[in-house]
């Protein structure tokens, strides 16, 4: 009885070790995924009217905490309805990773907003994450005016902006 257990765990250790090894070492990869859509209504959020971009082009760069060195860069183009993957490779556990918008596939909107077009995102297996999915905030590009449709739209969500400053309108 004692070796027919034996042999049982050692079999169950071993089939563990390979499961282990079949999916590949933690930490070795990385999918970063996300949108880009043009702003539409200059508000920095998504609307109703809010675009999605075909053909934008982000870029990830990792750089070292300490050093700031960038130590990985990435470029994607999204798909349709805007969406992109990044595949990484590696552990980044002592650097800092940004997705930013590179260029937009529209004339009518290709500008960014400072601050704004980048979103952090972490690329290692030590940030308390179950997954190797991490996602991205949604990146966007601003129109040089405001779609007319704005007004009714912000409207209709009670966003009424009490900034002066405010392009949106």
């Amino acid at each position: 009885m004692a070796k027919a257990t034996i042999a049982l765990v050692s079999a169950a250790i071993c089939f563990l070790a390979f499961a282990g090894f079949a999916a590949g070492k933690p930490g070795e990869k990385f999918t970063v995924e996300g949108r880009v859509y043009c702003d539409t209504c200059r508000v920095k959020f998504e609307t109703k009217i809010s675009e999605y971009l075909t053909g934008a082009v982000v870029r990830l760069d990792c750089r070292n905490l300490k050093t700031e060195k960038e130590t990985y860069t990435e470029e994607a183009t999204t798909t349709a309805n805007g969406n992109y993957t990044l595949e990484v490779e590696g552990d980044h556990e002592e650097a800092i990773c940004d997705v930013t918008v590179v260029k937009s596939p529209r004339e009518d909107c290709k500008q960014t907003v400072p601050s704004l077009e980048k979103s952090q995102v972490l690329c290692s297996e030590n940030a308390g994450l179950h997954s190797f999915v991490r996602y991205a905030n949604p990146l966007f590009f601003v129109p040089e005016k405001p779609d007319p449709r704005c007004k009714k739209v912000l409207e209709d969500i009670g966003y009424l902006p009490e900034d002066p400053t405010f392009t949106g309108l």
